[in-house]
């Protein structure tokens, strides 16, 4: 059984944190450096590079470069699925028991049991957007930095 792993995965709840960190500090017209995401997640920066690469693969962050780049929404937050932030950083395993036993009661009982678990976590990744993490950060009384207005001079 092949699946996507999504309850062992520090990977997919990393690209989850740097998703949520970029939309809440940045939006999708500000810029939010690659340092200051790390530094608020208490994590290296070189550590979460190949997961801000993945995502700016696959079209989640735009990655803007230069002495004032980082990384913006690519998309709106009403439109990115977490299921599609999972799955950009998620990576296929094979579940099976120990290192090359055969396990019985792993192989019908507890490999089914996970699968169910993972699809159901794939469901409910699946109807649910990047908004909706943006909505319970702000219930939970968070409060989004205030952005400077737009003005324009004629």
């Amino acid at each position: 059984m092949s699946l996507i792993m999504y309850l062992k995965s520090d990977r997919i709840l990393t690209a989850l944190s740097i998703m949520l960190d970029v939309a809440f500090y940045a939006g999708r017209s500000g810029v939010v450096s690659g340092a200051d995401i790390a530094k608020r997640s208490g994590l290296l920066r070189r550590g979460i590079e190949p997961v801000l690469q993945a995502l700016s693969r696959a079209n989640l962050l735009d990655s803007v470069r230069g002495p004032k780049g980082g990384y913006r929404l690519a998309r709106s937050p009403r439109v990115i699925v977490l299921r599609d932030i999972a799955r950009a950083v998620g990576v296929e395993e094979t579940l099976r028991g120990g290192k090359g036993v055969e396990n019985p009661l792993f192989e019908k009982v507890i490999a089914p049991f996970w699968g169910v678990l993972n699809t159901k976590v794939d469901a409910h990744l699946g109807e649910m957007t990047l908004s909706d993490l943006l909505l319970q950060a702000e219930k939970s009384g968070l409060e989004r930095p205030h952005q400077a207005p737009l003005s324009f001079t004629i």
